[in-house]
C-alpha cells in the first residue's frame, strides 16, 4: 500500500470515527445509543463519514502535506 494511502486512511478514518462518535453524543440526550445503533441510517451516515474522512480531507491534506515538504 502507498504512502499516501496510509496516510489518508489513518488521518480520513480518525476524522471519521470521532465524527461519528460525535454524532452519537449529539443525540444521546434524545435517543438512546441502543436505539441509534439499531437503526440501519446509524451505519449509513457512519460509513459516509469514514468514506468522506478517507477520500475527501485525506486527499486534501496530503495533498498540504506534500506542498509543504516540497516548498522546504
Amino acid at each position: 500500500m502507498s504512502e499516501r494511502w496510509k496516510y489518508q486512511i489513518k488521518n480520513g478514518g480518525t476524522w471519521g470515527v470521532f465524527m461519528t462518535v460525535f454524532m452519537i453524543l449529539f443525540d444521546i440526550k434524545q435517543v438512546p445509543l441502543a436505539e441509534q445503533m439499531s437503526k440501519p441510517e446509524f451505519y449509513f451516515r457512519a460509513l459516509a463519514y469514514i468514506a468522506i474522512g478517507i477520500f475527501v480531507l485525506g486527499y486534501f491534506t496530503w495533498k498540504s502535506k506534500n506542498k509543504k515538504e516540497n516548498t522546504k
